[in-house]
């Protein structure tokens, strides 16, 4: 799985979407766009519905709940995570990301287009708060 660079500042969701169907950002922002989703919507980066329902559209299963973060080893194979969490006047916010294992390798796949690297293996650096499994 390859990382998809977000498009747009506030893109992740739509971008770490395209990274688990296995297609560009745009191919992704189109079809986002035609659900009525859009990278400017709030409700990308604060709510989980947005994401389940283009997850869905690409015939990817996501798990109906968040599950808290404990450790890196009891992830999922794949899993899309919130990291950055953060309240902003009493309404949560975060950054997608995607967390993957691959032949025996576990990577995160980050789409912020200001990264040196969009494959992240620091795992002492990122916070998740949950995660929610995906499978294709």
């Amino acid at each position: 799985m390859k990382p998809v660079i977000q498009e747009e500042i506030t893109g992740c969701g739509i971008a770490a979407s395209a990274a688990l169907a296995g297609v560009s950002y745009a191919e992704a922002k189109r079809k986002a766009n035609a659900l009525g989703i859009y990278a400017e919507d709030t409700a990308l980066w604060s709510e989980t519905s947005h994401v389940r329902t283009l997850l869905r559209e690409f015939g990817i299963s996501a798990s109906p709940q968040e599950t808290p973060f404990e450790s890196w080893e009891r992830l999922p194979d794949k899993a899309l995570m919130a990291i950055k969490w953060r309240m902003e006047q009493g309404r949560p916010f975060w950054h997608w990301v995607v967390f993957v294992r691959e032949g025996g390798e576990a990577k995160v796949l980050d789409s912020k287009k200001a990264l040196k690297t969009n494959v992240r293996r620091d795992f002492g650096r990122i916070r998740p708060r949950w995660y929610i499994r995906a499978s294709s």
